[in-house]
């Protein structure tokens, strides 16, 4: 039985979808006016793994990720490029798919555009205006009065008390209380007419968070399973959002929510003014793409990822060992769920989707089939690889991509030194992987007297 981490309880709970077999799901996709960023990466490959995994528990899944295509910085953006906003997002969203495929990442079943969707975005502000949640302000924008939704902060854990006294946002022009957001924005005169929609309200466009509600209930219903993220949307974007959704529709919104955690870059918060922002395309033109899918796999989705040169020359070298296994196996194979290896597999994926567990067992499997040539451990550990949408391409063509040892000297001698470590905890299994993986990086070791020594094949 599948176990998830429930941001809204703040534990595991049992997964019941609501519709015995099926599941519904949305998770919150990218703002469309630039190339998108490791932090996407994450984002498009850990919901991909998640419904892969749904999948392949025999569930009929439904996957919805949605494209922002309309806010302020994408009207700048456009302003700044002389372009039409449809010819700027068209571009970037072309861009992401072929970021996203390049990563194996499968593509959801719904794609909905923000500005496809403006017409049930007025219907929910509508509801919302009639319960008593909505008002229009004294700079005529349409805002949601927090004050008013008894369970506003159930998600963050946030208090209305707290968040006043912690108040970063400023006192906008007619707004009743602070915390108070926008639903609707009245049109700027400055502002392109494909950026304006009539409303009862008066021209205007969405606010962001109205966007996400209206996307999501009509393509999966006013209540559905899961709704994922980003752990940086857990407040306001996310918290918002049941405001809105639970105030228009007086049921609960989303049953499970889940957060993947954020992307460091050297142990440091990834931005642009400390100058290590990376793009997906930037790593791409350093790193196989499967590599990169392999480093974000090989975290859990919850934990922090920390980006480094190190941490991807290492995921490489484990990713070699795995296709050095599978060398001489080109064959198509299911997973036989019966062996024990894929029992270990499953324990560990309905555990809240623990892919590092799980990829010790294709480690484990990857010796057996070194140790022993079985062609039916090698075929378990491509088809299990494919469950996470990995090792699907004929071996000897990543052997060939990859470089034979991009590690460093001082790579290697800290392998050679967690080695010996184990040696001499007698965890002889760590040692023998340690061994190994240098092996297919290309790096033989010599055991002598004078202790270890090592030379590149």
């Amino acid at each position: 039985m599948l176990k998830l981490y429930n941001s809204l309880a703040r534990t595991p709970q049992e997964f019941v979808p609501i519709e015995p077999g099926r599941v519904r799901m949305y998770v919150c996709g990218m703002t469309v006016y630039d190339y998108c960023h490791l932090g996407h990466a994450r984002v498009m490959v850990v919901f991909d793994m998640v419904a892969r995994w749904l999948r392949a528990s025999g569930y009929n899944v439904t996957y919805v990720r949605n494209i922002t295509d309309i806010d302020d910085k994408i009207i700048r953006r456009a302003a700044e490029k002389g372009e039409s906003i449809r010819t700027l997002t068209d571009r970037f969203i072309a861009f992401m798919n072929e970021d996203a495929a390049a990563l194996g990442v499968l593509r959801p079943d719904a794609e909905p555009r923000a500005t496809e969707f403006v017409p049930q975005m007025l219907d929910i502000i509508g509801k919302l205006e009639r319960n008593g949640y909505a008002y229009a302000a004294g700079n005529r924008d349409v805002c949601y009065s927090v004050r008013k939704f008894a369970g506003y902060g159930k998600l963050s854990g946030k208090s209305i008390e707290d968040l006043r006294a912690g108040e970063r946002v400023d006192v906008q022009e007619g707004k009743q209380d602070p915390l108070d957001f926008v639903l609707w924005k009245h049109a700027k005169e400055s502002e392109p007419a494909e950026a304006k929609w009539d409303s009862p309200w008066g021209a205007g466009r969405p606010g962001w968070h109205i966007e996400c509600s209206a996307m999501s209930s009509q393509l999966l219903g006013p209540h559905f399973d899961i709704h994922g993220g980003g752990q940086d949307l857990q407040f306001p974007h996310h918290e918002n959002e049941i405001a809105q959704s639970e105030g228009a529709h007086g049921d609960t919104f989303v049953n499970y929510w889940m957060h993947n955690g954020f992307v460091r870059v050297d142990d440091e918060k990834m931005s642009k003014s400390l100058g290590n922002f990376f793009t997906i395309r930037e790593v791409l033109k350093q790193y196989d793409a499967e590599v990169v899918r392999f480093f974000i796999l090989r975290a859990h989705y919850r934990s922090p990822l920390n980006y480094s040169d190190a941490h991807l020359d290492d995921a490489r070298q484990a990713l070699t060992r795995l296709y050095t296994a599978l060398k001489g196996f080109d064959g198509v194979a299911a997973v036989d769920w019966h062996e024990a290896h894929a029992q270990r597999f499953r324990a560990a994926m309905d555990n809240d989707f623990g892919t590092p567990e799980a990829m010790e067992v294709l480690f484990d499997l990857a010796g057996e089939v070194n140790r022993t040539g079985d062609a039916k451990a090698a075929a378990q550990l491509k088809a299990l690889g494919g469950v996470l949408g990995l090792l699907q391409r004929p071996a000897v063509e990543f052997l060939q991509a990859a470089p034979a040892s991009g590690m460093s000297n001082e790579a290697i001698d800290a392998q050679i030194a967690a080695r010996i470590a184990a040696k001499k905890a007698k965890n002889f299994a760590d040692a023998d992987r340690i061994r190994d993986e240098l092996k297919a990086a290309g790096i033989v070791l010599e055991d002598g007297p004078a202790g270890t020594t090592w030379r590149r094949a």
